[in-house]
């Protein structure tokens, strides 16, 4: 079993930055790919970024892109959510999931184990 463990959430204001790290288990961490998603109250969960086992490859949401940077540190186990110039539109719940598979995949069906959540709110 796969444990996702997500932190760094809170509560900022328009134009500021945070960064969301989850530690996974698991000593086969460096062949996941791994995703972030996001959950607004009413709304569906939508992908943000995922990325490739080795780090090469990333992909984003078009809200996202250029504003939100997906990294990975296979030494450590985490991988991590930079946002920059947050938006009120960012505020969500935020998901760490796991993809036992060979390729990243923004679908969040794909997707095997998922972590509890962190919380980001954006005031204006």
């Amino acid at each position: 079993q796969v444990h996702a463990v997500e932190s760094g959430g809170g509560l900022v204001q328009v134009g500021d930055s945070l960064r969301l790290s989850c530690v996974v288990s698991g000593r086969a961490f460096s062949s996941y790919q791994l995703g972030w998603f996001r959950q607004a109250p009413g709304k569906e969960r939508e992908f943000v970024a995922a990325i490739s086992w080795h780090g090469v490859r990333t992909y984003y949401a078009d809200s996202v892109k250029g504003r939100f940077t997906i990294s990975r540190d296979n030494a450590k186990n985490t991988v991590y959510l930079q946002m920059n110039a947050l938006k009120p539109g960012d505020t969500a719940v935020y998901y760490c999931a796991v993809d036992q598979d060979t390729i990243a995949t923004t679908e969040a069906s794909e997707y095997d184990f998922w972590g509890q959540g962190t919380q980001v709110t954006v005031s204006s």
